[in-house]
């Protein structure tokens, strides 16, 4: 199951990174990619911490909240 969560929560980050790269109409400023940042960056902190990988559950708590701060900037406009 943690492999599973790894796994997925690379896959949600490494979708909105593509489709940011790709698509003009997909970029930081839209709730979707964020979403996927923080749902990816979740999973990714629990796998993390299940391999007892700080530094890369702190990475991806940085990474999550940046996602967040974000989306709450967007959701106030």
């Amino acid at each position: 199951m943690t492999l599973v969560a790894g796994i997925i929560g690379v896959v949600c980050i490494l979708i909105a990174f593509l489709l940011d790269e790709f698509y003009q109409k997909f970029n930081s400023e839209t709730v979707i990619y964020n979403l996927l940042n923080i749902f990816g960056s979740g999973l990714l902190m629990y796998y993390a911490y299940t391999l007892q990988s700080w530094p890369f559950v702190a990475l991806n708590a940085v990474w999550l909240i940046a996602a967040a701060v974000k989306l709450i900037r967007i959701s106030q406009k």
